[in-house]
């Protein structure tokens, strides 16, 4: 496959959008961690814990997700200048790393949403209590 600065410059919107989605994310949990602070300092109750463990659990999954989110695109920089400099072979060898950090922080986006939809499960549970 002929690999043109073209190819690895249709990373960098998507996965600048990427990016701004794993931030969001970050924002709602930071949040919602002050909002449960506040409630843990009131009443040290046992659901409150399980959605502490779940938000850390969360924060580190978000963390990986945004580091291999950077990696994938700065490797798609990377790619783009060994294209520039007529380096093909590795051109194609560090796009085809970006391409496995965006799958990896992708992979990583659906384990978070797991999570999250688990951390959910929890509080409806103790809201039907």
């Amino acid at each position: 496959m002929q690999l043109t600065l073209s190819i690895p410059a249709l990373l960098f919107p998507a996965i600048s959008l990427t990016m701004l989605a794993y931030n969001a994310r970050y924002l709602a949990i930071a949040a919602l961690i002050r909002q449960l602070h506040k409630q843990f300092e009131e009443t040290s109750a046992h659901p409150l814990k399980q959605q502490i463990h779940q938000l850390r659990k969360r924060l580190g999954i978000i963390k990986n997700m945004q580091a291999t989110a950077i990696i994938s695109f700065l490797l798609a920089a990377v790619t783009m200048f060994l294209v520039y400099v007529e380096l093909n072979v590795w051109a194609n060898i560090v796009f085809g790393v970006s391409l496995v950090f965006l799958m990896v922080s992708l992979l990583l986006s659906l384990v978070e949403v797991q999570v999250s939809t688990k951390a959910l499960g929890i509080q409806l549970k103790n809201m039907e209590n």
